[in-house]
């Protein structure tokens, strides 16, 4: 019956995308349908790899924290021998969740139900009361895959994930001199709002919206205006990212570009307005210099590893972003600021100034989010054309709904 269910849902939204036009936004039921929701949990949520953390976060056997999305949640965490595992946080009894915690060190995962109870590799260690032809081989936890890039945990919930390697090794060289594998988590922030994971989503892929949305970000960040991207800003970009030890490349491999590579991977550095060394109040450094920098270049780097996955890179420090779906129209936005894994917090940075630009403009966001969401729950909403500054929403347009119509 279910599978029955499946396919009327999916013949439903083959033939809603055929109401598409190319160059437009996607149909309103996209952020509105129920079942469209749920088909975007199992067919592109559950077959993409997504972000999760970063190693420092499990420093020492036992470790562990917990990513939830949709219906899903998933225990990442550190073995006695070392490993780092992701685990569907499903007991394999009666279905409970095993782990509740958001984050914490344990020695084994036991489920708070019937107190089923599993080492950190998911192996099953004990249960009660069960018959003689019970075999506790047959009942470990489940696992997602997982991938460490550079010390960042990816999962994926499909028995066939995409193939990263291609595109990840076209991206390593660029990505190796900021030291990603020696940063730390210095901070995380939500910042849930009432709107689609989509819509969420294509508000970070473009910059149409910075110069009226974001009065802050517009001061320091030239991608809000194309036109200011000067001749002369971008060679000397070119000249003081070479002297502080950052390659000038542009990777873009999106949309039907990345279906040589398997998956999406974009990176490119731009420059930022004279007097501003980082993303910051200031325009002043507020952490030390990452990697294997020599110094400020002026600019910042924007990289996305799959269409899940974006970042941010200034000298000093990275902000990591994800748009998490709850339900339907309920999405987390969730920031996570790292920095030199040997900083210290009140000597070498402070809270209030790394994270001051992401903390006001995500909290514009949610605000312009929360009412496109409005407007397009209206009766009157018709999709609009989409400007030459959302090529990113075009692009996610090609490689989702290739997916969700497989």
């Amino acid at each position: 019956m279910q599978m029955s269910s499946d396919r009327a849902n999916l013949s439903n939204i083959r033939e809603l995308a055929k109401t598409h036009r190319s160059g437009f936004a996607l149909p309103r039921e996209f952020y509105t349908s129920a079942a469209v929701f749920e088909h975007d949990i199992k067919s592109f949520w559950n077959r993409n790899w997504i972000w999760v953390g970063h190693v420092s976060q499990l420093p020492e056997p036992g470790n562990f924290f917990r990513f939830d999305y949709g219906t899903e949640s998933i225990i990442i965490v550190r073995d006695r021998q070392e490993q780092i595992h992701a685990h569907i946080n499903v007991c394999r009894h009666r279905g409970s969740r095993v782990c509740l915690e958001a984050t914490g060190k344990t020695s084994v995962l036991s489920c708070p139900y019937h107190a089923w109870t599993y080492d950190l590799d998911g192996t099953l260690r004990t249960e009660r009361e069960m018959d003689d032809q019970f075999r506790r081989a047959d009942y470990s936890l489940f696992s997602a895959s997982l991938k460490i890039f550079q010390g960042l945990i990816f999962v994926c919930l499909s028995e066939n994930p995409p193939d990263l390697e291609p595109a990840l090794a076209r991206l390593a060289p660029l990505t190796s001199p900021f030291g990603i594998e020696r940063l730390k988590v210095a901070h995380q922030a939500s910042y849930p709002v009432p709107a689609n994971w989509k819509l969420a989503l294509e508000n970070y892929l473009e910059c149409y919206h910075c110069a009226p949305a974001h009065k802050e970000y517009s001061r320091s960040h030239s991608l809000k205006d194309p036109a200011s991207m000067t001749e002369e800003l971008l060679t000397d970009l070119a000249e003081n990212s070479c002297r502080a030890g950052l390659p000038g490349a542009v990777l873009n491999e999106t949309g039907p570009d990345a279906e040589s590579l398997g998956s999406d991977i974009y990176y490119r550095r731009y420059p930022l307005y004279p007097g501003y060394k980082t993303g910051s109040r200031s325009g002043e450094p507020v952490a030390p210099l990452l990697g294997d920098l020599s110094g400020y270049d002026g600019g910042a780097t924007d990289i996305m590893i799959g269409p899940l996955n974006s970042f941010l890179a200034y000298a000093d420090h990275i902000v990591g972003y994800r748009f998490v779906p709850g339900t339907l129209q309920e999405t987390d936005i969730q920031i996570v600021w790292m920095v030199r894994d040997d900083a210290v917090e009140g000597r070498d940075y402070t809270l209030a100034d790394l994270t001051w630009l992401w903390d006001v403009t995500s909290q514009d966001d949610e605000r312009i989010i929360r009412y496109n969401q409005q407007g397009v729950n209206s009766v009157a909403f018709r999709p609009g054309p989409l400007s030459n500054m959302e090529w990113g929403i075009e692009t996610f347009y090609h490689g989702y709904l290739q997916q969700i119509l497989r």
